[in-house]
């Protein structure tokens, strides 16, 4: 990012778990506001500053920016506990939040019976989605059944309460038709320390489209972050294992509150490779052995859950796929060093039906991509350490024919190269 003023997305391009984290936190050091557009707590963002780790649900990484005022925007549903939680910690590591966090009067709440219901319906199921178990899906739900619970309805403690009582009831009913009553007393305690984050969560709420309106209106520049990644859009991924919000760039307009005429970057990033965590096909996974290796290599278990990552070659027709939906203008490639070790390195690049017909577009069909096979292209790996470099020109020939590889079969331009978890472990492209 460059200039003054502006708004940008950045958008994951893959099954999630790019490295969302550490491109918002480096492109946060130059912009005034960071607001998050959609998702919850099954969200994780790691970022590392120095020898911190920092693993963020909810807050954006922008908080690790000192003056950078960070929304959550009402697309997203907000684990109120989980929330509190984060927040603590934070200021517990000495990073000053006081001041810099708002809430949407317009999100909507999740609240403890969304994450019972959740792990109750998984379990259950005699197809499994994979969730996270963190109530997603459920509050989304509530939220499209008009029976969801906003911010704003805190202003009104009454009514606050009986909607409260109301979502219980009907938790209460669906946990003892499944034979659950058993998970009935620990809900009500975990409601009621929810309810008691109340007014504490009141303090925080503001307008995120007014605040991000008035931010582009004065000349500074702001960043959109979704959680996620774009094959996990609910209308645009493999559905049904996808999560249950708009994960897209277009989705950040909507999850803020501002017009699509104000975006003005999307940022897409992409993994050097590709992964995924839950069920679903992954059309470019590897057999089991190098797929251990890879997971061992790129240290890929979820942030969210610890779950290992299935691993596979970078997709290309996913990639391109995404180039599209999300009107990208630029990408960000990372942890490219994690294939520093590697004699050769494919890139998928079509996909093969049964019948032996070819596609270089990503299908709406779930089923039938579970399906494919892959044609793979190889390219000859580097076979030398990337962690050090910091400039386009310092990285090995073979490296860079690969990056521009990628760069010209999605049609985007890369910004940005990670070659390392630390902050500054980054490549900006020229």
């Amino acid at each position: 990012m460059s200039g003054t003023g502006g708004c940008t997305v950045v958008v994951g391009c893959q099954w999630g778990d790019e490295g969302k984290g550490k491109v918002v936190d480096v492109l946060s050091e130059s912009v005034e506001v960071v607001a998050r557009y959609q998702g919850g707590a099954n969200a994780g963002h790691t970022v590392h500053v120095g020898s911190k780790e920092f693993i963020l649900h909810q807050i954006p990484s922008g908080i690790l920016h000192s003056g950078t005022r960070c929304l959550l925007g009402n697309g997203v549903v907000l684990d109120v506990e989980q929330f509190f939680e984060e927040y603590d910690a934070l200021t517990s590591r000495d990073i000053d939040v006081a001041g810099r966090v708002g809430v949407s009067d317009r999100a909507h709440l999740l609240l403890p019976y969304h994450r019972v219901l959740d792990r109750v319906s998984e379990d259950r199921a005699a197809e499994k989605i994979g969730t996270t178990g963190r109530g997603i899906g459920p509050a989304y739900e509530d939220k499209a059944g008009r029976r969801g619970i906003r911010v704003a309805e805190l202003n009104q403690p009454e009514r606050f309460r009986r909607r409260v009582d109301d979502g219980v009831a009907r938790a209460r009913a669906r946990l003892e038709a499944a034979g659950e009553e058993a998970l009935i007393p620990d809900l009500m305690a975990a409601v009621e320390r929810s309810v008691a984050l109340g007014e504490r969560l009141r303090a925080l709420a503001t307008d995120t489209g007014l605040e991000v309106m008035e931010a582009i209106g004065a000349g500074r520049r702001v960043l959109l972050e979704g959680a996620q990644g774009t094959a996990l859009d609910l209308d645009h991924g493999t559905y049904p294992f996808v999560t249950s919000s708009n994960t897209t760039a277009a989705g950040a307009a909507i999850g803020v509150g501002i017009g699509p005429t104000r975006i003005t970057d999307v940022v897409g990033v992409v993994k050097a490779y590709t992964t995924r965590v839950g069920n679903g096909p992954l059309p470019t996974g590897f057999d089991p052995e190098m797929d251990e290796r890879m997971r061992r290599l790129g240290g890929e278990f979820g942030a969210t859950t610890g779950r290992p990552r299935r691993c596979g070659w970078f997709d290309a027709v996913l990639a391109r796929y995404a180039a599209r939906v999300n009107g990208l203008t630029a990408l960000a490639v990372t942890k490219l060093d994690v294939l520093d070790t590697l004699p050769e390195i494919g890139i998928g690049m079509e996909y093969c039906s049964p019948d032996g017909t070819c596609t270089r577009e990503f299908p709406a069909d779930t089923w039938m991509l579970g399906h494919v096979e892959p044609r793979i292209e190889t390219m000859p790996g580097w076979e030398s350490d990337t962690t050090g470099c910091r400039t386009l020109e310092e990285l090995p020939r073979n490296a860079r024919a690969y990056l521009d590889r990628i760069q010209e079969l999605t049609d985007t331009p890369i910004r940005w190269v990670s070659v390392g978890t630390r902050r500054d472990q980054i490549i900006e492209v020229r």
